[in-house]
């Protein structure tokens, strides 16, 4: 998809800026930027960026919070792959935060990255006060206890758990969803969005959220490895609730289609059908990393 490799290649020229101007510790910045650009799909910023251009919007004005919100994700990953939490040793192909800069210094990156995304959209010259705190606002209930991280404790509560299908997606809702339904609103907010344009456009990102979490689950059983820059299984091993443990690989394959049509739905509904969010839901469904 042409639409996500360009913007894909924007966030990440974007992404290091603030940090290697900034007068961080040197091992703290390097710990802290080792992370933030070691790949990944940067679904979350593109999406923000493709909500922006259906909206009619500079796709610019958004690029301060994409940012930010790409070191929200990236923290959250550095303290999932701590001893404490997941013990991961790779993550996209790579030796971990905590592997290479000792797990000390990986907590403080991550802590740093969480803390930066909240400057850089309160230094953000291109928006209205209202605006950025607005955004500032719903960041830190996506990203807080009332959204990730608190997914992330019922993720962990669940574990030797045997949750139904609606507990599996209240989990997910909060522990993935909520950073994949950020960029959507983020954007409605920015562009000025009317009252039905953010309902249609927040129906669509609530979907997404939950395949999107479904199709991790899928290719932590059924991905390549290589592709995935990290051992499958690893849902298994941890014990943790999945929609293939709890639909099998094929029922999971049926659920997130089942959402992405949902999500489509909802474009049609609010006449956005068609375009790049279309194109991006179709990605979801048929990505292999």
């Amino acid at each position: 998809m042409d639409y996500m490799a360009s913007r894909k290649a924007w966030i990440e020229k974007e992404l290091p800026v603030f940090l290697q101007r900034a007068s961080i510790p040197s091992k703290l910045k390097d710990s802290m930027v080792y992370s933030l650009m070691a790949g990944g799909k940067r679904i979350r910023p593109v999406l923000l960026f493709a909500t922006l251009d259906t909206l009619g919007e500079k796709e610019e004005k958004g690029l301060a919070t994409a940012i930010a919100l790409e070191m929200i994700h990236t923290y959250s990953l550095i303290h999932d792959d701590l001893p404490a939490m997941d013990n991961d040793e790779l993550r996209r192909g790579k030796p971990t935060n905590h592997v290479v800069f000792g797990e000390a210094t990986a907590t403080l990156a991550g802590d740093g990255l969480l803390t930066c995304a909240f400057q850089i959209i309160a230094a953000d010259d291109q928006l209205s006060d209202a605006c950025k705190s607005g955004l500032v606002l719903r960041l830190a209930r996506a990203a807080g206890p009332e959204g990730m991280v608190g997914g992330q404790e019922d993720d962990l509560e669940a574990e030797d758990k045997f949750l139904s299908l609606e507990e599996l997606m209240s989990v997910h809702r909060r522990k993935t969803g909520k950073l994949i339904k950020f960029p959507v609103e983020a954007a409605a907010l920015i562009a000025g969005a009317s009252e039905q344009e953010e309902k249609s456009l927040s129906g669509y990102a609530d979907h997404l959220g939950l395949a999107f979490q479904i199709g991790d689950d899928i290719l932590d059983i059924a991905g390549n490895e290589k592709d995935l820059g990290k051992p499958i299984g690893s849902d298994l091993v941890n014990h943790k609730n999945t929609y293939v443990s709890l639909l099998t690989v094929n029922g999971a394959r049926e659920k997130l289609a089942e959402h992405i049509q949902r999500a489509k739905g909802f474009l049609s509904e609010g006449k956005f059908d068609g375009g790049i969010l279309s194109e991006l839901a179709d990605y979801l469904l048929h990505r292999t990393s």
